[in-house]
């Protein structure tokens, strides 16, 4: 939620209120004696309702119009009640303006003019994800269109039975289509009002730090980073996220929050995926600034961009899974910016896709010696072999995992994602994008291509080895996508001034959100056992 003027709020509550101007001096005959007459609890919260409506409407700017997207057929939606609403007035205004004319319906729907703007301004709380305004709808609808469906009893009666069995069909409809809306449009609140409350909650943590979302421009695009932390003179994590292209950045918080008190945590959407590929899709769509040599360069913007606004030497680099790469990589090449190293399921060896390899040969000898049957399992592989996409990858591990059981289950990253206060429509889209690429899409693999050619030719242990700053890994002990023992043989071929791995048991290749207090326990530990190394400004 957004404090800002709002200039749609504006046009909905003149589309409302001129109507009604008007009808004060046209009410219909006899409207007075039906007054009398309204349900006291109703009334209060009718009023109610517009007390609350009126002004929130007004000032949260998360109602404007913010570009083209999935929301905004919720927007067209709310406009085209109004526009009803307004059908509905003129219609009116030019009957006889009876109170048979007043409570007439308009395209089957009951009580117009008192249900088409509480549906317009509650579709316009779903739009701006405003809890208080979906709220401020219901508590309003329930007084204003509850009065107003007594009043059309009072003027039309009851009307005719029907024969039972058209009743019985028509109450099943009825209910089945109220249920339908209730789950639809109660979900929608829930995760609106999850999102809301954490917003607030993060506001008022972070109220003496930072708790910031940006775009700045590294290598020439402008690309997307996100800033929290309780203290803006403690020490700097960048975190790198996973894929290639797999942002994480609206769902890192999950974890982050219980490094927070004590850092200050920078997660970034990096070049070519999430919200920063749309950010620039118009120029570059098909990402051909895209190379893993470009997302070093652009990493290094990033810290000079962090150690400039934060006012340090140097940062603490974070990476998890391709972020481990490209972490890595950084830090070998540019250690006098660097305290200490991360990497969290650290990337060792994929030239030629060993990793894979080396997981699917586990997995096919755990199969063998218990006597089933690996056809399907070879088959799989072969065709990995050949073709190492996205939908490939799936595909193989959906055997191979079968003999790798991650004992630990827990995952708090989904409930994270879905009542994010970051996640946005471009985060969503990014993912569905991922999504699309494990059931054949091959758009995901044609963005992501240059690194994933990268990636096919990565051996760490062919590479520069010699570290100048401390190296921590964290490794799941079910991990089978970057296996621990790869991680634990990478560890004793590399130098650094002090190097460490901490195992978590039973968590698979994302410790982070599986345990996260474990996690952030066990990078505080060994940040902490650095001393000033990472503390420094």
């Amino acid at each position: 939620m957004t404090f800002g003027f709002s200039y749609i709020g504006l046009i909905w509550l003149i589309m409302l209120l001129v109507p009604n101007a008007v009808w004060t001096k046209n009410q219909p005959k006899d409207y007075d004696k039906y007054v009398v007459n309204e349900n006291k609890i109703l009334l209060a919260l009718e009023r109610t309702g517009e007390f609350i409506v009126t002004p929130v409407a007004l000032i949260f700017s998360d109602f404007n119009y913010k570009g083209w997207n999935f929301w905004c057929v919720v927007l067209i939606l709310s406009f085209l009640c109004m526009v009803l609403y307004e059908i509905y007035w003129i219609r009116y205004f030019r009957s006889g303006k009876t109170m048979q004319d007043f409570y007439s319906g308009i395209l089957g729907i009951p009580v117009a003019g008192a249900t088409l703007p509480v549906v317009a301004f509650f579709l316009l709380g779903i739009y701006g994800g405003n809890i208080i305004m979906i709220l401020a709808s219901v508590i309003l609808g329930i007084g204003h269109i509850g009065i107003h469906l007594m009043h059309r009893r009072e003027v039309f009666g009851k009307k005719p039975k029907k024969h039972i069995a058209v009743r019985i069909i028509l109450g099943i409809l009825k209910a089945a289509v109220i249920l339908i809306l209730v789950l639809v449009f109660g979900t929608f609140s829930f995760i609106i009002g999850g999102r809301n409350v954490r917003q607030i909650s993060r506001a008022f943590t972070f109220k003496d730090g930072i708790n910031e979302s940006a775009y700045i421009t590294l290598g020439g695009q402008e690309q997307y980073i996100l800033m929290t932390g309780k203290d803006v003179s403690n020490p700097v994590i960048i975190t790198l996220h996973g894929g290639p292209g797999a942002p994480t950045t609206y769902v890192d918080y999950c974890y982050t929050d219980y490094l927070a008190d004590d850092y200050t945590i920078v997660s970034w959407d990096q070049r070519g995926c999430g919200r920063s590929y749309y950010r620039n899709a118009g120029e570059d769509p098909l990402n051909e600034s895209l190379t893993f040599g470009q997302e070093v360069e652009d990493l290094d913007a990033l810290v000079d961009y962090v150690r400039d606004r934060f006012g340090k030497d140097k940062v603490i680099i974070m990476g998890h899974s391709y972020g481990s790469v490209l972490g890595s990589q950084y830090v070998l090449a540019h250690p006098e910016k660097v305290s200490a190293y991360i990497g969290i399921g650290q990337v060792t060896n994929e030239k030629d896709w060993y990793s894979e390899t080396y997981s699917y040969e586990s997995a096919l000898a755990k199969a063998r010696a218990s006597g089933d049957d690996t056809s399907e399992m070879e088959a799989a592989y072969a065709v990995f072999a050949q073709d190492h996409s996205s939908l490939n990858i799936m595909n193989l591990r959906n055997y191979t995992s079968k003999y790798h059981p991650v004992e630990n289950t827990s995952d708090v990253s989904t409930e994270a994602a879905i009542l994010s206060p970051y996640v946005g429509v471009d985060d969503v889209r990014w993912y569905l994008l991922e999504m699309k690429a494990m059931y054949g899409d091959d758009e995901f693999s044609r963005l992501m291509d240059p690194l994933m050619e990268y990636m096919a030719g990565f051996n760490a242990f062919e590479l520069d080895t010699v570290y100048q700053v401390p190296v921590f890994f964290i490794s799941g002990g079910a991990d089978w996508v970057c296996p621990f023992e790869l991680t634990e043989e990478y560890l004793e071929v590399i130098a650094a001034p002090d190097k460490s791995v901490y195992l978590m048991e039973g968590c698979g290749h994302s410790p982070m959100s599986q345990e996260p207090e474990e996690f952030a326990a066990a990078v505080k530990e060994f940040l902490k056992s650095q001393g000033a190394g990472v503390d420094n400004g």
